[in-house]
């Protein structure tokens, strides 16, 4: 590759506008179709054939996973509609920059990289998740349940060759994200359903009303695998809530929804969680009922649904890691602002593909994820309150922005004091933490309330222009 075609690349690539640090302009703004297809897509993942085998690995009963996924999704799309996107429409700010009109640059800058470097574990798993795939025709040996460490040369090779792909498209943009994730997702979810009615014969269903007593007795039986706690309806409503937590609670979807023209496009997030979750965790719960005893999902959608199946992971993998390696992008150049973005999502690429490397991370999903969602979950809270109540409250929003502090000391108590009030919980009444989001959110509420009342006290009231 000669050096003029390199420097006509990243000519380009320093041309692409994604407004990282300042709202999306009026001409920029998308309808229904971009957020439908990316939600849909990215909820379509490669990931949900993991979570729909652990939920069968920890013993769901068919009622309260059915019933379960109605509520949690429900609540989760009220979450995405009420909370998040109105914010976003309102300041059509990144999370990352409306962070630092709020809590100072310095506090910001410790919340991006814990962020960032959440979402690069997240975007991990998708990649891990591809590559089980990608590898079946070299027969590279595939991670079991207790694998932490790399497998062999050609698993590394494998995922650095998924996250190298997923890397470039993150790079180009939400354009191509968005655009990427319209063209996979129908296709995606035909693969995911037909797989699953292809492999119910041999699990006895020969008609409609076989399905519901098979269900109860061969794949959410109720009992879990040894050495594994038995989930509940409980644990499933909350899990569907909460396994986005950061997205939408913690307002990281800021990112992705500055782009909306109105701020019910929340609503579609419902694609997501429907099309995406409610089916594709059924779907691979039946997968992983009829694979005998394989988990990784690579070979689990290869044995229903031959290259089909294998293709529809690795196409799933890369749908829910390109936005999400664009979010920790984001997060990372709001750290990082002399840096161009393509450089820095070029960098998060490449952290990302390591730790893809390590099978551990997928195999203990369902904890990670309920994990990053409440670690990201308090400073959620905070924007929420700062940008929707405080002017009602007689509290000066954006207040760091305003006094010209680097670190909003009400913010980080905040979040400080929530997670570790959420620990004690955890550690004293024995609360598992696919609980603590529900109450660790009305806590960072108060605690944001009375801390910025005692911090606002303390300095000379601000004087605004008539």
């Amino acid at each position: 590759m000669n050096r003029d075609l390199l420097n006509r690349i990243e000519s380009r690539l320093n041309r692409t506008d994604e407004y990282e640090r300042e709202p999306v302009p009026e001409s920029k703004l998308k309808g229904w179709r971009a957020f439908l297809g990316m939600y849909a897509g990215e909820h379509t993942a490669g990931t949900e054939f993991v979570i729909g085998a652990l939920f069968v690995a920890h013993g769901v009963s068919a009622v309260d996973l059915v019933l379960g996924l109605i509520v949690g999704n429900f609540l989760a799309v009220l979450s995405w509609a009420f909370l998040c996107a109105p914010i976003a429409v309102k300041t059509k700010l990144t999370l990352y920059w409306q962070l630092r009109k709020i809590c100072g640059g310095n506090l910001a800058n410790i919340y991006n990289i814990v962020n960032a470097i959440m979402f690069c574990f997240l975007a991990g798993a998708m990649i891990t998740v591809a590559a089980t795939a990608v590898g079946l025709p070299f027969n590279i040996p595939m991670p079991e349940l207790d694998d932490w460490l790399p497998t062999s040369i050609g698993w590394i090779a494998t995922v650095f060759v998924v996250g190298t792909v997923i890397t470039i498209v993150a790079i180009a943009g939400y354009d191509y994200v968005a655009r990427f994730a319209n063209i996979s997702f129908p296709w995606m979810f035909l693969v995911f359903v037909a797989a699953a009615l292809a492999v119910l014969p041999g699990l006895g269903v020969t008609s409609a009303a076989d399905f519901w007593p098979v269900a109860k007795e061969r794949i959410w039986t109720g009992e879990p695998l040894a050495g594994l706690t038995r989930f509940t309806f409980w644990h499933v409503v909350f899990f569907a809530w909460f396994a986005n937590m950061a997205m939408h609670i913690g307002m990281s979807d800021m990112s992705i929804l500055r782009f909306a023209k109105k701020w019910q496009m929340g609503f579609s997030s419902a694609a997501g969680m429907f099309f995406g979750h409610f089916f594709a965790w059924i779907s691979s719960g039946i997968l992983m009922a009829a694979a005998a005893g394989a988990v990784a999902p690579g070979m689990i959608a290869y044995n229903s649904a031959g290259i089909a199946g294998a293709v529809c992971v690795v196409i799933a993998g890369w749908t829910t890691a390109n936005p999400t390696i664009y979010r920790a992008g984001l997060a990372f150049q709001a750290v990082t602002p002399d840096w161009k973005r393509w450089k820095v999502t070029l960098f998060t690429g490449l952290f990302t593909t390591i730790i893809a490397c390590f099978p551990a991370l997928v195999m203990n999903l369902l904890g990670f994820v309920a994990l990053y969602g409440l670690v990201l979950m308090p400073m959620g809270a905070v924007i929420f309150m700062d940008v929707m109540l405080f002017n009602k409250l007689n509290l000066t929003s954006n207040y760091a922005e305003k006094k010209g502090i680097s670190f909003n000391i009400a913010a980080g108590l905040t979040w400080f004091l929530t997670l570790t009030l959420c620990l004690f919980i955890n550690l004293h009444f024995g609360v598992e933490i696919f609980f603590l989001g529900l109450p660790g959110w009305f806590i960072a509420v108060l605690l944001y309330i009375i801390l910025s009342k005692l911090l606002q006290r303390s300095h000379q009231p601000i004087e605004y222009p008539k």
